[in-house]
C-alpha cells in the first residue's frame, strides 16, 4: 500500500525584491489575497491533501509569518469578550496543532533544490510535498489532493504541470513526455529552463510537488545548474528510469503570485469567488471597466 502524504515543505527564504518596498519589513508570503496571505492558501490546501506535518524552510527576516502560525491569547480574548465570534474563528480554525509546525533556516539562497535539502532531517524516509505560495491554484478540489489522488495510485513522483507559450519555457522547468492520457503525463525527462527552440515540449511544471525521499541523496551532491543554483529539477530529472514520475494537468487556474499583475490577478479571481464580497466587485470591475 502506498504511504500517505503526511509531510510538506514550503520553500519560504525568499527576499521577495519584485513586491519591494511593500516587502521591505514583511515577508512576500504575508502578502494578502482577499483577506489571506499567500502562506495560509497554502497550509491549508496542504490540510486540505491529508499533510499533517508543516516544515518551513525559512530565512531572516521571516519572524511575522511564524506569529501567523501561532496563537495570539491577547486578540482571542478581545474577540471573545465582545461576541466577534465570526472573527474569532478566522484566526483560529485553520490553526495547525501543536507540534505540527516546524522551521529550519536557509542561510544561503542557493536554489530550490537546497531550500528542499535544508529540510531533509525533518522529513526523513518518507514521500512529501513541496508547495511554493507564489504559485496558487483556484480549483473546486484543491490541487495538492488531485496529484495525492495520482500518487496514492502510482506510488511514484508527481508534479502538477501546465501548458506555457513556448516563447516563455526559459523561465520554467520543462517536461520530455513519454506518454500523455490526457490529464495525466508520464516523463521521460526533465530540462530546467531551456531555450525556447531546445525545449523538448510546452509543458511546465509549476509549484506543487509531491517526491519520493529518494531526492535527497541527489540532492546531497550539492551540484549547480541553471544560474549557478541547486535545481530542484536537475535532482528530480535523476529519479527518472527508478522509479514512476508523472505529470498531472491539474482541474484549475494558477495564478503566479511571485509577478505583480498575477498577484493582482490573483485578488480578482479571489474576491469574486469569494461568497460575500463577490456581487461587490463585480458592480466594482463594471465601474472601472468604462474607463479602460
Amino acid at each position: 500500500m502506498t504511504a500517505a502524504v503526511r509531510k510538506a515543505i514550503f520553500p519560504v527564504g525568499g527576499l521577495g525584491t519584485r513586491f519591494l518596498p511593500a516587502t521591505k519589513a514583511m515577508p512576500k508570503e504575508m502578502l494578502p489575497v482577499v483577506d489571506k496571505p499567500l502562506i495560509q492558501y497554502a497550509v491549508e490546501e496542504a490540510a486540505a491533501a491529508g499533510v499533517e506535518e508543516f516544515i518551513f524552510v525559512t530565512s531572516r527576516g521571516k519572524s511575522a509569518m511564524e506569529d501567523h502560525f501561532d496563537r495570539q491569547f491577547e486578540l482571542e480574548e478581545v474577540l471573545r469578550s465582545r461576541g466577534k465570534n465570526k472573527e474569532l474563528a478566522a484566526v483560529t480554525e485553520w490553526l495547525p496543532g501543536a507540534g505540527q509546525v516546524s522551521y529550519t533556516r536557509q542561510a544561503e539562497a542557493l536554489g530550490l533544490g537546497h531550500a528542499v535539502w535544508c529540510a531533509r532531517k525533518l522529513v526523513g524516509e518518507e514521500p512529501f510535498a513541496v508547495l511554493l505560495p507564489d504559485d496558487m491554484v483556484l480549483s473546486a478540489t484543491p490541487c495538492l489532493k488531485q496529484m495525492a489522488e495520482v500518487f496514492a495510485e502510482t506510488g511514484g513522483n508527481v508534479v502538477a504541470v501546465m501548458d506555457v507559450p513556448r516563447e516563455h519555457t526559459s523561465r520554467y522547468g520543462i517536461l520530455d513526455v513519454a506518454g500523455d492520457d490526457g490529464p495525466r503525463v508520464e516523463i521521460r525527462g526533465l530540462v530546467e529552463k531551456p531555450a525556447p527552440e531546445e525545449a523538448p515540449s510546452t509543458l511546465s511544471i509549476i509549484g506543487r510537488y509531491i517526491l519520493r525521499p529518494e531526492i535527497f541523496g541527489h540532492l546531497d551532491r550539492q551540484e549547480r545548474g541553471a544560474g549557478g543554483e541547486i535545481q530542484l529539477t536537475d535532482a528530480m530529472a535523476r529519479l527518472i528510469g527508478d522509479m514512476p514520475f508523472h505529470g498531472l494537468r491539474f482541474e484549475g487556474t494558477r495564478f503566479d503570485c511571485g509577478d505583480k499583475l498575477g498577484f493582482l490577478e490573483a485578488n480578482i479571481a479571489y474576491a469574486l469567488a469569494h461568497q460575500e464580497l463577490g456581487p461587490g466587485v463585480r458592480a466594482l470591475l463594471a465601474r472601472y471597466g468604462g474607463q479602460a
